[in-house]
C-alpha cells in the first residue's frame, strides 16, 4: 500500500515555493534602513520569512541576511536578487524620473524569476512627474505584482523630513494649503501592509494590483496642528505661505531645488480636496484598523517641544 503525504492546499508557504527557483526562496526587502522597509524587515522576521536586508549601508543591519544595494550601481543588483522570489521595491524617493533606473531592475527581477513585487508608491500624485505614474503602471500589469499607494506620512511631521524639521526650526507649520485633507498614515501600518502581501500565496487571485492606504480619518494641517498642540501641551500654530515660499524652505531642509518645487506644487492639488479620502485597505489587509494621528502624537510627544535655547 502506498501513503501519499499531502501538504496542506492552505499553507501560504507551499503555494509560494511552486514554481519557485530555490527550496528557500528569499524576501528581498529594499530601503532595510528606512522608517518603512526596517519594519517589513522586522514582520517579515517575526514571521520567520528568509529576509534580505538591502541597503546603501547594509553594515547598520543586524541580525538578518545583509546586503549593499545602490540603484545608480548596477553591480549590486543582481547579487541582491539571488534566490529571491519576492521583493519589497522602494523606488528612489526623491527622483522625479524613476523609471531609468528602476525598468532594468525590475527586467532582471523577472529574469531570476520574481513571482511578486510590492512596490511603495504613492497616493499622492506628484505634479510634473509623469515617470511615477509611469514605474507604478508597469508593476501593476505584471500578473502578481502590486503597488502601495499610501497617503501622506504621519512621520513628515518628524525631522528629517522637510516638514518635522521646519516645525523644529520654525516653531510653526507651514503650508500652503491649511484646510485641505489628507489620509494620513503611519509609516508602521505602511509597513503591515506591506509584510502581509510578501506573505500571501503567490497564486492569491484575490489580490488587487494597487491599494490605496490611508489613515482612519482624514485630516487638514490646521487639525494635525490643533491635535500636537493638545497632545503636547506646546502651541503649534499654523502659517500659511506661497508655493513658491514653502519650496525655498523645503530647500533649506535640504531638498534638491527640483523635488522642493514638485512637493510643494502638490499642496495646490491637497487645497482643492483631491486627496480627502479614507480607505479600508490596511483593515483588509492586516485584519486590524490603522493607527490614529491622536496616537501618532502621543507617542512622539517630545518631538514637538520647544527647541532649546542655547546661548553663547
Amino acid at each position: 500500500m502506498v501513503v501519499l503525504i499531502l501538504s496542506s492546499p492552505t499553507s501560504p508557504r507551499t503555494e509560494r515555493e511552486m514554481g519557485s527557483t530555490t527550496e528557500q526562496a528569499v524576501v528581498l526587502v529594499m530601503g532595510a534602513t528606512g522608517q518603512t522597509g526596517r519594519v517589513v524587515v522586522d514582520l517579515l522576521r517575526a514571521r520567520q520569512e528568509p529576509v534580505r536586508a538591502a541597503s546603501r549601508t547594509p553594515n547598520v543591519i543586524s541580525g538578518t541576511d545583509a546586503v549593499r544595494f545602490h540603484w545608480h550601481d548596477p553591480s549590486t543588483h543582481e547579487p541582491a536578487l539571488d534566490g529571491v522570489d519576492r521583493v519589497f521595491l522602494v523606488p528612489p524617493p526623491s527622483s522625479v524620473d524613476p523609471v531609468g533606473v528602476v525598468d532594468p531592475f525590475l527586467a532582471l527581477a523577472r529574469s531570476r524569476g520574481v513571482r511578486r513585487v510590492v512596490m511603495l508608491g504613492s497616493a499622492v500624485e506628484f505634479p510634473n512627474a509623469p515617470g511615477r505614474l509611469e514605474l507604478a503602471a508597469t508593476v501593476r500589469a505584471e500578473p502578481g505584482w502590486v503597488v502601495l499607494s499610501p497617503s501622506g506620512f504621519m512621520q513628515n511631521f518628524l525631522r528629517p523630513h522637510a516638514i518635522g524639521t521646519a516645525i523644529r526650526t520654525d516653531g510653526v507649520l507651514s503650508t500652503s494649503a491649511p484646510f485641505g485633507r489628507l489620509g494620513w498614515i503611519d509609516t508602521a501600518d505602511i509597513a503591515a501592509t506591506a509584510a502581509a502581501i510578501l506573505t500571501r500565496p503567490l497564486l492569491d487571485e484575490a489580490l488587487r494590483s494597487d491599494y490605496v492606504l490611508t489613515g482612519p480619518q482624514a485630516l487638514s494641517f490646521t487639525e494635525v496642528a490643533a491635535i500636537i498642540s493638545a497632545r503636547t501641551g506646546h502651541r503649534l500654530p499654523v502659517k500659511e505661505v506661497t508655493v513658491e515660499q514653502l519650496a525655498a524652505r523645503h530647500r533649506a531642509a535640504g531638498l534638491t531645488a527640483e523635488f522642493a518645487a514638485i512637493l510643494a506644487a502638490n499642496e495646490d492639488d491637497v487645497r482643492t480636496g483631491r486627496y480627502d479620502q479614507v480607505t479600508t485597505s490596511v483593515l483588509e489587509l492586516t485584519g486590524r484598523p490603522p493607527r490614529t494621528f491622536e496616537d501618532f502624537v502621543a507617542d512622539h510627544t517630545q518631538e514637538w517641544s520647544p527647541a532649546p535655547v542655547t546661548t553663547d
